[in-house]
C-alpha cells in the first residue's frame, strides 16, 4: 500500500471520503481482493470521527477504532490512498468511470518523521480548523497526534520568511515548496461516495446567538474541549474567561427539524448531548444540567439504558419545550427563554455556558459532486440500486451514528463489488 505517491491509472473502486464510512468500505473491498483508491480531502484520514473525545456506544476514544484501521490500511497492499485530493469530476457509466481528481500539494513528502523541528522554528500561525478555530497553530504543523499519514502540513498561509526556517531546520529535506497542485485522471468500475458531513452553520440561527456571545458554542466545539488534544487540553470551559461553567444549558435541535434550515431529525444530537452531560458531571459533580428538547430520541436498547441513566441524576434537568431566544446577560451569561410544552409555562433561565446541539449537514449539500447523481434538496446522495455503479456510504446518504454507518459502508462496499464482477 503506498500513500500520497503518484496516483493509480486505474482501480477496481474509488473510495470518496476518508471518515469511518469510507474507512470501512475501503476495507471490506480491499480485503475481499479489490484494488481500491481511497481519496481524502483533508491532510489527513479519520472525518469526524478522529475529532471527537469519544463515541457510542461504547464510549471509546478516536483511538480505539481507528488505530487498528489505519493499520489494516497500512498493511493493505491492495489499498492506494491519496489525501489532499478532491474529485473535479465523474464521466462513463457503471464499469467504466473517469474521474478527473485534484491533487494539493503538502509540500512535505515521505522523509518527514514528524521530528517537529518545522514547528519549532514556525513562527506564522493560522486558525486552528480542526479545534474550530477555537485556537491557533503553526502554519507547520502535525493536524492531530493521529495523523494518517503521520506527516506534517506546511499550509499556503506560511510566511516567506519561515519558508527559509523550515527548510533549514528539516534535516531529513522533507520540506519541498516546489510541489504544485496536480490534476490526474483514473478509470475505475464502482465509485463509493463517503463524504461524510459537517456541523450545520449555527450563525444562520438568528434566535440562538451563536456567533455574536461567546459563551454560546455549538456540540462538536464542546466535544473538542472535552478531548485532551483538543484547545483546552480536557477541561470544558465558558471561553470568555475560562472559568468552569456551574449551570449549562444544552439546546436540542439547533437547525434540525426546522424548514428555515435543516427539515430532517439529524439523528446523533440527542445522544450527542447526553454524552457531554456525562463529560459535565466527570468534570463538575456539582454543575446543573438542563436540557431543552422536542422530543429525546434514544435509537435502541443500549441508546436508551444511556438515556435512563441521566434522567435518574438529580442533577439533570430536561425541559420539554422549543427553545425561543438565546440572550447574553450579566457578567457573560446566557438567557435562554423557552416555553414549557408540558406545563404552558415560558421559561426563562439564565446559565454560565449554552451548548447548541447543531445539526448533520451533508457535505454534498455544499460541495456537491460533479457526477450522474440523485441529491436530494438537503444534500443527501441518493441510492439507486437498479442504476448501480456510484454508491453512497453512511452520512453521504443518511444521518447516522458510527454503528450504523459501519453497517451501511460494508453494504455498499459489496455492491460496489457486485459491480466489478459484474461488468
Amino acid at each position: 500500500m503506498t500513500i500520497d505517491k503518484a496516483a493509480p491509472a486505474s482501480a477496481s473502486i474509488l473510495v470518496v471520503g476518508g471518515g469511518i464510512s469510507g474507512l470501512t468500505t475501503t476495507l471490506e473491498a480491499a480485503e475481499a481482493g479489490y484494488e481500491v483508491l481511497l481519496v481524502e480531502k483533508n491532510p489527513y484520514l479519520g472525518g469526524r470521527v478522529i475529532q471527537l473525545n469519544q463515541y457510542f456506544p461504547k464510549l471509546c476514544p478516536p483511538t480505539c477504532g481507528l488505530e487498528i484501521n489505519f493499520r489494516r490500511v497500512r498493511d493493505n497492499k491492495k489499498i492506494k490512498v491519496l489525501t489532499m485530493t478532491e474529485v473535479e469530476k465523474v464521466e462513463g457509466t457503471k464499469g467504466n468511470y473517469e474521474v478527473t481528481l485534484k491533487i494539493s500539494p503538502r509540500y512535505v513528502n515521505e522523509n518527514c518523521t514528524c521530528c517537529g523541528a518545522c514547528a519549532e522554528v514556525c513562527e506564522t500561525e493560522i486558525e486552528n480548523e480542526f479545534n474550530f478555530g477555537m485556537n491557533r497553530s503553526k502554519a507547520a504543523y502535525l493536524p492531530t497526534e493521529m495523523a494518517f499519514p503521520a506527516r506534517y502540513v506546511m499550509s499556503p498561509e506560511i510566511s516567506a520568511e519561515d519558508k527559509k526556517k523550515v527548510e533549514e531546520a528539516c534535516k531529513y529535506k522533507a520540506i519541498d515548496f516546489s510541489m504544485e497542485s496536480k490534476t490526474v485522471t483514473i478509470k475505475v468500475a464502482a465509485v463509493v461516495w463517503a463524504t461524510g458531513w459537517k456541523p450545520y452553520d449555527a450563525t444562520k440561527i438568528d434566535n440562538l446567538g451563536f456567533g455574536r456571545h461567546q459563551n454560546i458554542i455549538t456540540n462538536m466545539m464542546l466535544e473538542r474541549m472535552a478531548a485532551v488534544n483538543g484547545p483546552t487540553e480536557g477541561k470544558i470551559l465558558r471561553p470568555s474567561d475560562d472559568k468552569a461553567p456551574k449551570t449549562i444549558a444544552f439546546v436540542q435541535c439547533a437547525g434540525s427539524r426546522d424548514e428555515n434550515h435543516l427539515p430532517y431529525c439529524s439523528y446523533i444530537c440527542c445522544m450527542a448531548s447526553l454524552k457531554h452531560a456525562t463529560y459535565l458531571r466527570a468534570q463538575y459533580p456539582d454543575a446543573e444540567i438542563t436540557i431543552y428538547y422536542i422530543d429525546l430520541r434514544a435509537p435502541g436498547q443500549r441508546y436508551e439504558k444511556f438515556y435512563k441513566m441521566l434522567k435518574d441524576d438529580p442533577k439533570v434537568f430536561f425541559v420539554k419545550g422549543k427553545v425561543a431566544d438565546v440572550a447574553e446577560a450579566d457578567n457573560g451569561n446566557i438567557t435562554v427563554t423557552a416555553e414549557n410544552a408540558v406545563t404552558g409555562e415560558k421559561v426563562r433561565q439564565t446559565v454560565d455556558l449554552v451548548v447548541l446541539a447543531t445539526g448533520m449537514e451533508p457535505t454534498a449539500a455544499s460541495d456537491r459532486p460533479n457526477a450522474d447523481l440523485v441529491i436530494t434538496e438537503d444534500g443527501f446522495i441518493v441510492n439507486d440500486f437498479n442504476k448501480g455503479g456510484m454508491f453512497a456510504a453512511g452520512c453521504a446518504n443518511k444521518p447516522a451514528d458510527v454503528v450504523s454507518s459501519n453497517q451501511n459502508a460494508t453494504g455498499m462496499a459489496l455492491k460496489a463489488i457486485q459491480t466489478v464482477v459484474g461488468r
